[in-house]
């Protein structure tokens, strides 16, 4: 999709074509390529590679900000590169180097300046870090070859008209992912699990799936695309589970929580804990925070309800966190990477 740079209000949450991204190739007899730029919005991708047939593939997501001062700003590359290692490491794909994913990150957002979205209109450079195998066989077996790729996309705020409650439903029939398999890193396979259920909750009117413990179905996991938190009593309470992505915005939020003086824990939550909560809310890259206003649980029938407003907490954590990202907050958890022009 095109888009004319001039028209950031116009933005959606959705992909549009930019100028460069970065490659790299892997084979084992050579190690990792040195950074490839590239204008091609298309991949030499061979018929059999292991991507295309077994899943061997993963993905990040992170923003960078114009910020209030001039600055460029990436918001926690240092944490991407770490859950994008882990993932490398669990689909046995060679690993990029740390250096290599800052790298190839910056150099994004310095080819494609002129897609940027000024401070003030709400939008932002989302980077979109990809590792796919690319060996050719009909086995199922690791693949030795690989590409990372780096590319990049102005995107307008999640909630084009601000910040508002959405409905989740409860799915207890399907699970997102098995009880000891892949929940924890970030690849395509976990998102594709999950869009079913989500095109069923959809269809009945809701916004987002709510899964459960794929082992009792007796505990609150994640969302389709983001970790689950809530507040009551002075507490940020989120979901601690080994089928569980770890969140960076998610382990932001929990700190910046402690930094208001609220209590985090992390931990079990019971199904039945929802309707003591004050606060409910998703958590993720794209939205921030997706404040719940009702929890539906298809097979009980059972409705949990928060307020059709934004909860004050959920709110505050929002602004914080914004306003670390464009420069207006001081960053005292070193979270930023400042990108030099």
């Amino acid at each position: 999709m095109q888009t004319d740079v001039r028209e950031w209000s116009e933005l959606s949450f959705d992909y549009y074509s930019t100028d460069y991204n970065v490659r790299y190739s892997y084979r084992p007899d050579r190690g990792w390529s040195e950074m490839q730029l590239s204008e091609d919005e298309f991949l030499p991708v061979p018929l059999a590679a292991a991507c295309l047939h077994y899943g061997s593939s993963l993905f990040e997501g992170l923003k960078a900000f114009r910020g209030a001062d001039g600055k460029i700003r990436i918001f926690r590359l240092e944490d991407t590169v770490e859950r994008l290692q882990s993932s490398a490491r669990r689909l046995c794909l060679p690993v990029p180097t740390r250096m290599m994913i800052i790298e190839a990150c910056t150099e994004v957002v310095r080819k494609n300046l002129r897609h940027l979205p000024p401070y003030g209109t709400g939008a932002a450079m989302y980077l979109r870090p990809v590792e796919i195998g690319t060996s050719t066989s009909f086995g199922v077996t690791p693949s030795a070859n690989a590409l990372f790729v780096v590319f990049c996309s102005p995107v307008g705020p999640y909630f084009k008209e601000g910040i508002r409650p959405i409905q989740v439903a409860v799915d207890r029939e399907q699970d997102r992912v098995s009880a000891n398999g892949t929940g924890d890193v970030k690849i395509g396979a976990n998102y594709a699990a999950s869009l079913l259920p989500y095109q069923h909750a959809h269809e009945m009117g809701f916004q987002s799936v709510l899964f459960l413990d794929p082992k009792e179905h007796k505990y609150l996991d994640e969302c389709v695309a983001a970790n689950f938190f809530a507040v009551r009593d002075g507490k940020y309470i989120t979901p601690k589970s080994s089928t569980i992505l770890p969140s960076i915005t998610n382990k932001s939020l929990k700190q910046l929580a402690l930094d208001m003086g609220l209590e985090v824990e992390e931990r079990q939550i019971p199904v039945e804990e929802l309707e003591s909560f004050e606060e409910c809310g998703c958590c993720g890259t794209g939205a921030i925070i997706a404040p719940i206003s009702e929890i539906y649980d298809m097979q009980t029938k059972k409705s949990y309800f928060y307020g059709r407003e934004v909860g004050p907490v959920s709110l505050q954590l929002y602004h914080k966190l914004q306003d670390i990202q464009y420069g207006l907050a001081e960053d005292i958890h070193g979270w930023n990477t400042i990108v030099e022009e």
